[in-house]
C-alpha cells in the first residue's frame, strides 16, 4: 500500500470524503460518501478577484486583492485565538483514551497505536468553528508540527484526527503536554515560510518538509550572522559548509571550505559558528532573538506600520494578497473578507518575510499589478483533487502546469462558501503520488 492509499483509507475510516478528479472524468470512487459534486476542474482562473497598487517593502512586494462581492462577518475561530484562550487543545495521538461520542450519538472506541509523528488529536471545546491553515505551527509535545492540509472544525466537537508534518527533526521527548501556538506574543507569531508550506501542500512528504526545513533553518541562520570581521567570526581559512537534507538537518561544519550549500545553491561566503542556530526546529529558529529581528527587518514597513497597513487594506475591502519575493510572484493567499486577512495579517507576512531571507538572487525588474493579475487570472485545467467532511468542509486542489491552487469551502449551515484560497507557483517540488519531478 502506497503513501496515498494509507492516507485515503484514513480518512475513509474516519467518514471524510476523497475523491480524485482528473481533466473532466472522474479517476476514483468517493470514500466515506460525497461531501458535495465535484468539478471537473475549472476552465477559468480566479474570476472576480482584482490586484491593487502594491504595497512595498524591502524584498517583499504585496499586491493587495480585492473581490467584487465577499463573506459577511466571519463567524470562524483561528488556531493562534483558541490556544491562547484555550478553547482549542492539542495533544500527541497517545493522548486521547476512552470512548468519543460521536455526532449520531454512538458511542465509538477511538484506537491509538501510542505517539505518532503524523498524527495529532485536536478538540475545539469553542462554540466557533475552528480554521486551520496548511502551514500554521504547534510548538511542544515530543516535536514541533505542522498543520498539513486547511480544514474546518466544528465548535464543540469530539476529538479529531489532525494530520500533521514534524517540523523537529531529532527530537521525540516530551517538552510538553499540551501544544502551543509559534509565538506567546501576536506581533511575534508566523507560521512557515512558502518553501515549507509548498512541501507540505504540494509534495505531501514528511523527508521534504524536513529537506525544506533544513535549507530554510540554514538560510535564516546565514542571515541572522554577524557580518564578516564581527566579533567571535572566525579566521579565513575556515568556513562552514551547510549540507541541506544532512541526517541531523544541522549545518555540518568542514575545515578550508569555500562554498555555503543552501537549498542546492552555493553561496561563496566567508563563515561563522554562529551561523548554526543549534536547532532543527523552524519554529525554535523562527524564536532567535537575531533571526526574528532580520525577519522584521526584512519588510520594515510592513513591521513598523502595521496598524497603518490594517486600515489600509479595511478601507480598501482587500480580502488577499499575492506575494512576490525579489521581484517574483510565488504565492496569493485570498480569505472570505478583510477581517480574516488582517487576523492572519501578522504570521503571513513575517512567513514572506523569511522567505525573503533565505532566498537568493533577484530579478532586474520587479513585479508589477499586470503579471500578479496574470498570475490570478491563469486557468486551472488540470487534474483536480477533492477531500473534505460531509456536511463541515470541502478541500480542493487543482494543478495546472507549474501551479497549483488550493481552495477551503465551509459546508456550515449559516457559514457556507469558499473560506481559504491559495494559489502558489511551485519551484523545486518533487510529487510523490505521479513520480513527477519539477525542478
Amino acid at each position: 500500500m502506497d503513501a496515498m492509499e494509507v492516507v485515503m483509507t484514513g480518512l475513509a475510516k474516519m467518514g471524510l470524503m476523497v475523491c480524485v478528479v482528473s481533466g473532466v472524468g472522474m479517476m476514483g470512487a468517493c470514500l466515506g460518501g460525497p461531501v458535495g459534486a465535484a468539478s471537473a476542474g475549472p476552465d477559468e482562473g480566479m474570476g472576480g478577484y482584482r490586484v491593487l497598487k502594491p504595497i512595498e517593502s524591502g524584498d517583499l512586494t504585496l499586491f493587495p486583492v480585492v473581490r467584487g462581492k465577499s463573506a459577511g462577518s466571519d463567524p470562524f475561530l483561528t488556531l493562534d485565538e483558541g490556544l491562547r484562550s484555550g478553547e482549542v487543545e492539542v495533544t500527541e495521538a497517545g493522548k486521547v483514551q476512552g470512548l468519543v461520542r460521536s455526532r449520531s450519538g454512538a458511542n465509538t472506541p477511538v484506537v491509538y497505536r501510542g505517539d505518532q509523528v503524523n498524527t495529532l488529536v485536536l478538540v475545539n471545546h469553542s462554540s466557533k468553528p475552528l480554521l486551520l491553515l496548511a502551514g500554521e505551527i504547534v510548538t511542544g509535545g515530543k516535536q514541533d508540527r505542522i498543520v498539513a492540509s486547511d480544514r474546518i472544525v466544528p465548535g464543540d466537537s469530539d476529538p479529531i484526527d489532525l494530520g500533521v508534518f514534524c517540523v523537529e527533526h531529532g527530537r521525540w521527548t516530551e517538552s510538553s503536554e499540551k501544544f502551543g501556538g509559534s509565538a506567546k506574543a501576536p506581533s511575534q507569531s508566523f507560521m512557515v515560510q512558502p518553501e515549507v508550506r509548498q512541501q507540505a501542500m504540494v509534495a505531501k512528504s514528511q523527508q521534504q518538509v524536513w529537506d525544506s526545513v533544513g535549507g530554510a533553518v540554514a538560510g535564516l541562520a546565514m542571515a541572522a550572522a554577524p557580518p564578516a570581521g564581527a566579533h567571535g567570526a572566525r579566521g579565513s581559512s575556515e568556513t562552514t559548509t551547510v549540507v541541506v537534507g544532512a541526517e541531523n538537518n544541522l549545518p555540518v561544519e568542514s575545515a578550508n571550505s569555500s562554498a555555503m550549500v543552501i537549498s542546492g545553491a552555493s553561496v561563496d561566503a566567508l563563515a561563522s559558528p554562529t551561523r548554526s542556530l543549534g536547532t532543527t526546529s523552524y519554529a525554535k529558529a523562527m524564536a532567535n532573538g537575531a533571526v526574528a529581528q532580520k525577519v522584521d527587518e526584512a519588510a520594515p514597513e510592513l513591521a513598523k506600520s502595521r496598524e497603518q497597513v490594517l486600515a489600509q487594506l479595511k478601507a480598501e475591502h482587500a480580502v488577499g494578497v499575492v506575494v512576490a519575493v525579489k521581484g517574483e510572484i510565488i504565492w496569493a493567499d485570498m480569505f472570505a473578507d478583510s477581517d480574516l486577512l488582517t487576523r492572519y495579517w501578522v504570521k503571513l507576512v513575517r512567513s514572506y518575510a523569511a522567505e525573503g531571507l533565505t532566498t537568493a538572487g533577484r530579478r532586474d525588474v520587479g513585479a508589477t499589478m499586470a503579471e500578479a493579475q496574470r498570475f490570478l487570472d491563469a486557468p486551472m485545467r488540470g487534474a483536480e483533487t477533492s477531500t473534505g467532511e460531509v456536511g463541515v468542509y470541502r478541500y480542493e486542489e487543482a494543478k495546472a502546469g507549474t501551479t497549483e491552487q488550493f481552495v477551503l469551502e465551509s459546508l456550515l449551515p449559516g457559514a457556507a462558501g469558499e473560506v481559504h484560497v491559495s494559489r502558489l507557483k511551485v519551484r523545486g517540488v518533487v510529487r510523490v503520488n505521479s513520480g513527477m519531478m519539477l525542478r
